[in-house]
């Protein structure tokens, strides 16, 4: 393709924009969308994505980019890609951004093709299909919108082709199932005898293999997968990753305790230092993890008091120095819910106790103190003595790091939306108030 060779967006391409464009969004906005068309470019397919806004009741269209089968380059113009990800049109030219143009508004330029696929709509794949390579790719059913990248392994991966008619698009551009699907016609007919299960749910391919492979359940695969991906997630992973040697073995004795990798990691951290020895499987798993950790860190808790007795009427006054500081996040007005900040140590003690978690056990009173997170306590405003909820807030980068209920459980929807729409935008506004 070559940027001299770029043509105009055609009328009817402008029609099916705006007949499309009227379908999805009956309310017209002033917010900008985008769709895509193929052509051809030099004799080569290539697929042009377009910018559409309307502006006082006018549709307006922009050509931003240019992509081609052959290459792993874009043509790019008047489009900026921020670095949260959000794509940036300058519509200067159409007389609807007044002030100076933006700095990629100088033609057309060339980038990674990668970074300019963005997501849109296409309206003509029917156009592919006039091609006499992809005539028999069934693009025209491919509903997914990486069709550019569809295309692309259809040409290696013809077997691609099977996957879309038979209702399994999300499989068709995934070159390790196209590859094994090649090589053994097992797997295909397993594929096909399990196509209803794997069109309607999101599987990773790691796990459609391995349930092929080992003859197992897939579901029971794809939830122990996620469940180490959401471990290997957790940004304090290592601490634990230290202490366990069997990765499965762990993620099923936190779901059959029914306990999160918080109240596991309490756990550990309370048991180092009383010198326990986690090498032993009866306390690396203990059998009843809320008795066992109740003890520990009430042993723990123990232990600290002796070391620290003498600094314990200065800890107290740290405390309630805090509190008082951030007094303002408190939230006590017209909602149903309240957001209490806690007062002193004994305040998480009785917390932790009432609604059966750590809070008051291991060292938030700790953290509390040294200004490194606060505890909120989420009440309802009939009853702000009755424990409900238990938050924990992080001053340094202004979000909830904690929010549980009764026995380390999930809130109610109701208590998380108090908490993330009209608590933590609150708090935070105070917070911008005492820095300044």
């Amino acid at each position: 393709m070559k940027i001299e060779k770029i043509k105009p967006i055609p009328k009817y391409i402008e029609r099916k924009v705006r007949a499309t464009d009227l379908k999805n969004y009956p309310i017209q906005d002033g917010h900008t969308r985008f769709y895509s068309y193929f052509t051809k470019n030099d004799k080569e397919l290539v697929k042009v994505i377009i910018a559409v806004r309307n502006w006082k009741n006018n549709l307006y269209f922009k050509q931003v980019a240019v992509h081609g089968i052959n290459s792993n380059i874009c043509f790019v113009k008047d489009v900026g890609l921020t670095y949260l990800g959000v794509y940036v049109v300058d519509w200067y030219e159409e007389g609807i951004q007044k002030y100076q143009k933006n700095c990629y508004s100088n033609g057309w330029w060339t980038c990674e093709d990668k970074y300019f696929n963005m997501w849109s709509i296409t309206i003509n794949r029917d156009y592919v299909l006039k091609c006499d390579e992809f005539k028999y790719s069934a693009i025209d059913k491919f509903q997914y919108g990486e069709d550019l990248k569809y295309l692309r392994i259809y040409r290696k991966y013809p077997e691609a082709e099977y996957f879309v008619k038979a209702g399994l698009p999300n499989l068709a551009t995934k070159k390790t199932i196209l590859k094994q699907a090649r090589k053994e016609k097992a797997f295909r007919k397993w594929i096909f005898r399990n196509k209803e299960k794997l069109a309607n749910g999101y599987y990773y391919v790691s796990s459609i293999l391995d349930a092929y492979k080992n003859n197992m359940d897939i579901d029971k695969i794809q939830y122990m997968e996620r469940r180490k991906k959401e471990l290997y997630h957790y940004y304090n992973f290592e601490k634990i990753k230290d202490k366990i040697n069997n990765v499965e073995k762990f993620i099923k004795y936190i779901d059959k305790q029914n306990i999160s990798f918080y109240s596991y990691l309490d756990y550990i951290r309370a048991c180092e230092e009383l010198g326990i020895d986690l090498t032993v499987d009866k306390n690396l798993y203990p059998h009843d993890f809320r008795r066992w950790h109740d003890i520990r860190t009430d042993e723990y808790q123990t232990l600290l008091s002796k070391r620290d007795e003498e600094k314990k009427k200065e800890f107290y006054e740290s405390f309630s120095k805090v509190a008082n500081k951030y007094l303002s996040l408190e939230k006590t007005g017209k909602d149903m819910y309240v957001a209490i900040i806690a007062k002193s140590p004994n305040d998480l003690d009785r917390e932790g106790r009432l609604l059966h978690h750590c809070v008051g056990k291991m060292n938030y009173d700790q953290k509390f103190a040294r200004e490194e997170t606060l505890i909120f306590f989420i009440r309802t405003k009939e009853d702000k003595d009755t424990p409900l909820v238990t938050l924990e807030y992080s001053i340094k980068h202004h979000k909830v790091l904690q929010c549980y209920a009764d026995s380390d459980s999930k809130p109610s929807d109701e208590i998380l939306n108090y908490v993330n729409k009209k608590w933590l935008p609150y708090a935070n506004k105070q917070m911008k108030k005492l820095v300044a």
